[in-house]
């Protein structure tokens, strides 16, 4: 007979100790637990322990002799009282939500439900005892150890340049890895990879979701796959196709190599959500454990979901036990894998109390607090599906955001829609507006063109359409209004004209981004050309339409980038700590002006002129010693005379211009100067 000692309820999951091994799990409405150890490969059950110490709701043993590598999973007594949002069923074998590492995969069928599917419209009432641990996931226990090396960047907020990709996007097609190595964590963490992202300049790297997920039923009777990530199946185990055969310390290995370039890792993580959909959804771990507590249920109704994520359900983050496991997930992602920031897919869920968004969450608190979280950059998606869903500036001091809104009226402003020069003039200011409460920074404002959702850049002036008939939907899912060009033709052209039209307005996009006040965020592949032949929804296109095509890079669009972020580092003017506010400093200078093309400070007739799509603006330095920049920039179709504003610092030397007419040193000293149509100049002058 295998003893079995109390243990402790802390901490949670499965922990290696001198002697075996502690187990940890909470449900608050269990009757009874049982521990399933399996075999090295998760094909065979070797023994059922029965867990009988339950302190403060949290059920714990210690199994001496137990140590790492030990496959297992739980099973989970209680009520089966769907209608009084209980849907326990100890057949159903359940993955530890603390699992480390993940052995297996999801193999779908209708035993992984806990109900019989096909039963009638009641279904979901009725309990299935089919055993569901062939078709499933297990957990393994692993030690607990540091495993990064290296001290993290601490890039200073105000100079990060965001780069938010994919690690198999990324990689798949890159010439220069190995073809065993696409796909992971070690190549993301590859010379070339590496080499690759020092040349653009860029500062932080933001991944789509890494941990470990599901491949959707639906998708994959498709023959179609989750290929963003969006639907977690843990928060603590990684997503098992990115680790290769270094394992575990891949992730690490390749976090220490992106550090020593100065190169900061942000996850984009799924914490409003679950993989185990609505009612009718599959019972894979917290359904199982405990769906009261775990889940937002419909009030008076709780058979159902609350579903303000338009998955099926929202995790209930005011819970304790779950605002715990969101806390631990991320110090565990912060600590041992060196990670230095997180981006919060749907926050607003996150701040969900049964009355509404509440910015004065006791998530948020505990993450401001925390010593280890309240170091990281913390960036929030600003909506659910929710009422009142969509919160941008109205997060807490301490979390930046996803700015649409800038996103929005930038791509309006170039494709020459009227009326918009506050709009712009606001959101290229770093949305002060929105974010300037609460003695909140520039930085609270992540200011994006292009994102993994919606066109490339390419596509979003190649396009006019979308075109996501490989997605399966009838090209009715992705967004309609893309606020898009293609310039004259639908897709890839030969004509020249088009092409120069396209490629001037990339640029004009590209240096919009890099010239705003805030954080600019830039999605992989924009900088080379990359294209998803108008997909604009490519969740599940886990091939050549996701994959950057690193054989049609456009080596002078990577190089306009790369000098745009060397632009933007080496001019504070670019990334002030503070907020634009036109005060005069004490040379008199005010820290920005706006200008109309005639070179007289903007008036309110000015600004609400419907037909204006010029304007011009002057950012002086925040460091003394440093460049004032003048910007004009010019959305109309045909060219326009800019004259200089008076009051400057005398003569400005162009240093860019997207229509590319500079020919040598471009001077002017209080002239005239033409900009082309749908066109950006940015002048400099020694303070």
């Amino acid at each position: 007979m295998r003893r079995i000692e109390a243990g402790s309820p802390f901490p949670f999951g499965a922990t290696v100790t001198q002697r075996g091994t502690n187990f940890a799990i909470f449900s608050d409405n269990a009757e009874g637990m049982e521990l399933c150890l399996f075999d090295g490969l998760g094909a065979t059950e070797q023994e059922r322990i029965p867990v009988t110490e339950c302190t403060d709701g949290v059920w714990h043993c210690h199994l001496p002799g137990i140590g790492r590598g030990q496959v297992y999973g739980w099973r989970v007594h209680g009520p089966w009282a769907p209608e009084a949002g209980h849907r326990f069923n100890p057949a159903k074998l359940l993955l530890d939500p603390y699992a480390r590492q993940l052995v297996g995969e999801i193999r779908w069928d209708d035993a992984l439900h806990a109900y019989p599917i096909g039963a009638g419209d009641d279904a979901d009432l009725q309990l299935d005892d089919r055993d569901s641990a062939p078709f499933m996931p297990k957990a393994r226990v692993v030690p607990e150890l540091p495993l990064t090396a290296t001290s993290p960047p601490r890039n200073f907020w105000p100079r990060t340049i965001i780069y938010e990709a994919h690690v198999r996007g990324l990689t798949m097609r890159h010439p220069l890895i190995p073809d065993e190595a696409r796909g992971t964590f070690a190549a993301l963490g590859s010379a070339p990879m590496v080499e690759h992202l020092q040349r653009l300049g860029v500062t932080a790297l933001e991944l789509l979701p890494v941990q470990a997920f599901t491949q959707d039923r639906n998708l994959v009777e498709k023959g179609l796959a989750n290929y963003w990530g969006y639907n977690t199946l843990n928060f603590f185990a990684p997503e098992p196709r990115y680790l290769g055969a270094g394992g575990l310390e891949e992730i690490a290995m390749a976090v220490d190599r992106l550090h020593q370039a100065g190169i900061e890792v942000i996850l984009d993580v799924v914490y409003n959500h679950t993989c185990e959909g609505n009612h009718l959804g599959p019972t894979l771990s917290w359904r199982g454990i405990d769906n009261a507590s775990y889940y937002h249920l419909m009030p008076g109704e709780p058979r159902f979901y609350d579903n303000l994520t338009g998955t099926g359900n929202a995790l209930n983050t005011s819970h304790p036990r779950v605002m715990q496991m969101v806390m631990d997930s991320l110090r565990l992602w912060a600590t041992v894998y060196g990670v230095d920031g997180f981006r919060f897919d749907l926050a607003t869920t996150l701040g969900r109390r049964p009355d509404g968004f509440d910015p004065g969450h006791p998530l948020f608190l505990a993450m401001r607090q925390d010593p280890v979280l309240g170091r990281c950059k913390l960036i929030m998606e600003p909506w659910d599906v929710g009422p009142g869903g969509y919160q941008l500036g109205n997060f807490p001091p301490g979390f930046s955001e996803w700015n649409g809104d800038y996103r929005d009226v930038v791509r309006d402003f170039w494709v020459g829609s009227e009326g918009l020069l506050p709009a712009f003039a606001s959101r290229f200011a770093a949305s002060s507006d929105l974010f300037a409460g609460g003695r909140r920074r520039p930085w609270s404002s992540v200011n994006f063109i292009t994102a993994h959702d919606g066109f490339t850049l390419q596509d979003l002036v190649s396009y006019d359409h979308k075109h996501n008939e490989a997605n399966g939907e009838d090209n009715r899912d992705g967004h309609d209004d893309n606020k898009s060009w293609n310039f004259g033709a639908e897709g890839e052209t030969d004509d020249p004209e088009i092409l120069e039209r396209r490629a001037r307005q990339k640029r004009n996009l590209l240096a919009s981004l890099f010239l705003s006040q805030g954080v600019p965020m830039m999605l992989a592949g924009d900088e080379m050309g990359n294209s998803q032949g108008g997909n604009n929804n490519a969740y599940c296109q886990d091939n050549e339409i996701g994959w950057v095509d690193w054989d049609k890079q456009d080596e002078a669009l990577t190089g306009f980038v790369a000098r745009l972020t060397e632009l933007r580092k080496r001019r504070s003017a670019l990334s002030r700590p503070a907020f634009l506010t036109g005060v005069r400093n004490e040379r008199g200078v005010p820290d920005v002006a706006w200008f109309a093309v005639n070179g007289a400070r903007m008036t309110e007739e000015e600004w609400n002129k419907p037909h204006a799509k010029c304007l011009v603006v002057r950012l002086a330095p925040a460091a003394q010693g440093d460049a004032s920049l003048l910007i004009m920039l010019n959305a109309a179709h045909h060219g326009i005379d800019f004259t200089i504003p008076p009051g400057g610092t005398g003569q400005w030397e162009a240093v860019l211009d997207t229509a590319e007419r500079l020919e040598g040193e471009r001077r002017a000293t209080g002239q005239t100067v033409i900009a082309e149509g749908r066109s950006l100049i940015v002048w400099e002058a020694r303070a």
